[in-house]
């Protein structure tokens, strides 16, 4: 009595379960889905697969050989020149961009394993291949500085974590393609800028025209996501969501010696890192449909922060103006921001 009573109240509960996650493409309970292609899509959500779909065809049409990019490189630039100390500094840097890579690679794998729309596996898959040449390449680069460091530091490994660890495969989207992606791109950018190593500068080119092609899986993907997210289920996600922000600080401040000791100003990576993550999540929004007012507050907040913490070289030790600057950052709004995410 008591079981079958329980099981009529479960029944419809398991009943919208089941076609919330055949809307949004995330089955948990079907190993092979033989539907996939029995959705009726809108005009907006075939247009948005079309796209999808040819990040897989033009991952395939851009690949590149990277065995014969290092062995070109290597007898272009004469192997890697650097003194000790930039050589260590570089090290600690692009360590986080390899086990990076490795947990891009893991996320990426399990994304094509587990999103059920034809396109979006493509295009995970895609990813998944890119990230496994960036991390072969990057390791045999860093065999070239030295040792390859074995372990990151806490500020460092959480970030990765954070994203790598969580079961939510929407967390996982947003947290690669939204947040980590972004930053990747920006600490390419500037090791370009700075021409730190001429062959890192040329490798980081080609990295960069990838890693730029796996935010779009983000922004055309993450709409589905999101589709009849609960109350409950987005406070979760953006709670998530700031806590990434906030850790992404933290390794920006952990960084700081080594980015200072290769002449880049941590403010330029919080900047322009900044500038990228609004640009993608304004891609996002455009795909969606609608601004997410609370990612106007997000950017608020964290401007202001990023005042504070990274002032200018003037305003160092003047608390006062530094307060101001801080205050004044929270009130401007989004601001300008990037057309490319992609700066050669």
């Amino acid at each position: 009595m008591i079981r079958s009573t329980l099981s009529r109240l479960v029944r419809p509960l398991q009943s919208r379960r089941r076609a919330r996650e055949k809307a949004r493409g995330i089955r948990t309970d079907v190993s092979i889905p033989f539907d996939m292609f029995d959705e009726i899509r809108s005009v907006k959500d075939a247009k948005s697969a079309r796209k999808l779909a040819e990040i897989y065809h033009k991952g395939q049409s851009k690949v590149w050989d990277g065995r014969q990019v290092m062995d070109d490189l290597k007898s272009k630039h004469g192997g890697v020149h650097l003194s000790q100390e930039k050589r260590e500094a570089l090290t600690r840097i692009l360590a986080v961009l390899l086990w990076g890579e490795l947990a891009a690679w893991k996320i990426s794998a399990d994304l094509a394993l587990h999103l059920e729309p034809l396109e979006a596996k493509l295009a995970a898959t895609s990813q998944a291949h890119d990230e496994a040449r960036h991390f072969y390449v990057m390791y045999e680069y860093m065999a070239l500085l030295g040792d390859v460091p074995h372990e990151l530091g806490p500020t460092a490994e959480g970030v990765l974590m954070g994203t790598l660890e969580t079961r939510d495969l929407t967390r996982k989207l947003m947290g690669m393609q939204m947040m980590i992606e972004p930053m990747a791109l920006t600490l390419f950018q500037l090791l370009r800028k700075h021409d730190v190593d001429p062959m890192l500068t040329d490798l980081l080119l080609l990295y960069q025209r990838d890693e730029a092609r796996h935010v779009a899986l983000g922004v055309l993907h993450l709409p589905k996501l999101l589709t009849d997210m609960g109350h409950v289920e987005a406070l979760g996600l953006w709670i998530w969501q700031f806590q990434q922000f906030w850790a992404e600080f933290s390794l920006v401040r952990a960084m700081e010696a080594d980015l200072l000791t290769l002449g880049i100003d941590p403010a330029d990576v919080v900047r322009i890192g900044r500038g990228k993550q609004v640009r993608a999540n304004q891609m996002l929004m455009t795909e969606i449909g609608e601004d997410l007012a609370v990612f106007d507050w997000f950017v608020r907040f964290f401007d202001g922060k990023a005042e504070w913490e990274f002032p200018t070289e003037c305003t160092r030790r003047q608390y006062p103006q530094r307060l101001a600057n801080a205050i004044a950052a929270t009130q401007q709004g989004l601001g300008a921001v990037p057309q490319s995410l992609v700066t050669t």
